[in-house]
């Protein structure tokens, strides 16, 4: 069975009107972002439609490998900053940081508030499920859509799939969750931050960002053969070496200079407020999209 330009196999998916679809086959449970007519751009919603889906596979002890992908023609083109649904002045309870609601609070405490739960946050808590998470990427993976593909464990990527992180164009050093230099290298990350320049699936092969890259019609199949080998593996197994990969990046600075960069970002977001063109720097979605 296909399903909005990406796929599925076995089980059914939920109603096309949610936000994330979920379903298990073989061990496997895939978690589907389905916001298509806006490039699977990340709302609130979707954010903690996401977090329901991870908890439910992590509570199912038949589920032994998560997938995450995009229904549509994309991956994720990133965070909501510009649809009809976008509701950043919307309530949910905190789920990934201990701090008071953002809503209703003024200026720079807001954005603190919000970006601290529901943008670094929740990928630091999706970092660690302690099931093996594989990102199946095709089509855009763009700043927020990054952040997603990064904390998952590994990465197949058709392709056509494409990468950037351009928010440098509002003035800000990078998106929230700040792996760029563990996960593209030094080097690497300042060219990308630099240019805000797109990088192929190949490119981010060669330096180490994507496990496989394989042709958009066999995305599917490679992904699911790839989770049914690791799902045959022990699971407190599994999870015990996700962990210890997982610590070792930390003890390497992936979490001390995530919250350095932090500082910054909200820095940058504060500059730009006081400059008069708003904390995006005056950049709306129409305008970043005809930059990539």
């Amino acid at each position: 069975m296909r399903a909005n330009g990406v796929g599925s196999k076995g089980g059914q998916m939920q109603n096309n009107s949610d936000v994330v679809t979920y379903q298990v086959a073989d061990g496997v449970a895939t978690v589907m972002m389905n916001r298509p007519q806006y490039r699977n751009a990340q709302n609130s919603a979707m954010t903690y439609a996401l977090d329901d889906a991870f908890t439910r596979a992590v509570d199912d002890d038949d589920v032994r490998v998560i997938v995450l992908c995009g229904s549509g023609e994309h991956f994720s083109a990133g965070h909501d900053i510009g649809t009809p649904e976008r509701d950043h002045h919307v309530h949910y309870k905190n789920r990934a940081a201990l701090w008071w609601d953002h809503v209703g609070k003024p200026a720079g405490d807001q954005r603190f508030a919000r970006e601290t739960e529901v943008y670094l946050g929740m990928c630091r808590r999706w970092r660690e499920i302690p099931k093996p998470v594989i990102a199946m990427v095709h089509g855009a993976c763009i700043a927020g859509g990054l952040m997603l593909a990064w904390v998952c464990d590994l990465i197949v990527a058709a392709d056509d799939a494409f990468f950037s992180d351009p928010v440098l164009r509002m003035g800000i050093p990078g998106v929230e969750y700040f792996a760029h230099p563990w996960v593209l290298g030094p080097r690497f990350a300042k060219e990308a931050l630099y240019t805000g320049d797109r990088f192929t699936a190949q490119r981010a092969y060669e330096v180490g960002m994507v496990n496989r890259v394989v042709p958009r019609d066999r995305l599917l199949d490679e992904t699911l053969t790839l989770a049914s080998r690791i799902a045959a593996m022990p699971t407190f197994g599994l999870a015990l070496a996700k962990r210890a990969v997982n610590q070792c990046e930390d003890q390497m600075g992936l979490r001390s200079g995530m919250d350095a960069v932090f500082g910054l970002h909200h820095f940058a977001h504060a500059h730009n407020a006081e400059m008069g063109n708003g904390s995006l720097g005056g950049v709306d979605i129409q305008s970043m999209r005809g930059k990539l």
